[in-house]
């Protein structure tokens, strides 16, 4: 298993592919599995690098706090220690926060910048009801795998899509999320803040978002939009969290936007 001592922790990553170097950045409590699914997506133009974060998968789960600024610091290390000067970074949800983090602090470092899903944090930003969330961290594993799925995908997608719901449950219960990694994450994302440094981002930068998320609403986006220097926005419609309603079209989108950003050698 390819791992790397960074700061504190031993990290575990995978690279798949050749060219420009694309980094995945994961949500909450998600480990690398999570991100299997996108390798022949990306990994057939981009060398695609992809990681668990500290506190999940088999990276290192230290009993400190978490901060996105402290994951945000982890990836650096890992890119120098496998030799990548400069990638462009992608992030999902939790992991959109620390690529926001991450291009603040290492500027430098980012090609492009692709923030899917996810907020600013601090008092700018649109949070939803907390119940929901609140009621998953009491359910057993599977009661709460399946709640977390039904929360981050529309109804519609679980009426009109059973087999492709009933897909993605399996996969959910056979790669369930750590319940005490999720309350580290949690914490990370409580004490996430950007919206005042958003201006210092020098990436070109892409929003994605779902019109009908209920764990990131889509308000958020326009935040971001507003926030960081010449932004480009994309909103699907009828698109929860997981943004699986709108099928290939953000990988697509996504794609079109790296190439216009390639950098020549």
């Amino acid at each position: 298993m390819p791992t790397v001592k960074v700061n504190d922790i031993s990290m575990y990553y995978e690279v798949h592919g050749q060219g420009e170097p694309l980094v995945l950045i994961n949500g909450a409590g998600a480990s690398i599995e999570m991100l299997y699914r996108l390798i022949p997506i990306y990994s057939r133009d981009y060398r695609l690098v992809l990681f668990d974060n500290r506190g999940v998968g088999r990276t290192d789960k230290p009993d400190v706090p978490y901060t996105t600024q402290l994951m945000a610091d982890d990836l650096a290390g890992l890119l120098d220690a496998i030799g990548i000067d400069s990638a462009h970074v992608h992030g999902t949800s939790m992991g959109g926060m620390i690529a926001q983090e991450f291009a603040l602090r290492y500027p430098d470092i980012v090609r492009s910048l692709i923030l899917a899903v996810t907020h600013c944090g601090g008092p700018h930003s649109i949070v939803p009801p907390s119940g929901d969330m609140a009621q998953m961290y009491k359910l057993p594993p599977k009661a709460a795998a399946e709640a977390m799925l039904r929360l981050c995908v529309t109804e519609e997608f679980i009426s009109e899509r059973p087999d492709s719901f009933q897909r993605l449950l399996a996969f959910t219960e056979e790669h369930p999320f750590v319940q005490s990694s999720l309350q580290k994450h949690a914490q990370a994302v409580a004490r996430h803040s950007t919206c005042d440094r958003l201006p210092e981002i020098t990436a070109p930068t892409l929003i994605l978002a779902g019109d009908a998320d209920r764990v990131v609403p889509v308000d958020n986006s326009r935040i971001l939009e507003t926030r960081i220097p010449n932004a480009e926005r994309i909103i699907f419609k009828n698109a929860g969290h997981m943004l699986v309603e709108a099928g290939d079209e953000p990988h697509r989108v996504t794609i079109e936007f790296l190439k216009r950003h390639r950098i020549e050698n």
